[in-house]
């Protein structure tokens, strides 16, 4: 009997440990400024198959959105504040973004490798 309540004990634990693992796994997160209608960094490297999640301030007195059809995100920024965006996962390729209230200045890649 007491065989049979260790082997249900230890089943029960490693159940535990995989399901706690899965849910407090760390998210990646990269950080994002915008500053004079630029981003920094522009150019943003992340891993292919991982869900992302971006924290991008705006330094600026302007709003600024942060958009990419590539990656299906559209996001208003204020003045002053921040957001926070999902990526992912996703596959090897080049993804660009841009601010569309200054595209000429507002662009960015981030690189799934």
């Amino acid at each position: 009997m007491q065989n049979i309540r260790y082997c249900q004990f230890t089943f029960l634990s490693g159940l535990l440990w995989l399901f706690c693992n899965y849910c407090f796994a760390a998210t990646p997160i990269v950080e994002i400024e915008i500053r004079n209608h630029l981003f920094f960094p522009d150019r943003i490297e992340i891993p292919a198959d991982t869900k992302v999640k971006l924290k991008i301030y705006n330094r600026d007195n302007s709003s600024e959105e942060f958009e990419s059809y590539e990656l299906n995100r559209e996001k208003v920024i204020p003045g002053k504040s921040r957001a926070t965006v999902f990526i992912g996962p996703l596959h090897p390729g080049e993804y660009p973004f841009f601010g569309e209230f200054f595209p000429k200045t507002a662009q960015g890649k981030i690189i799934v490798k």
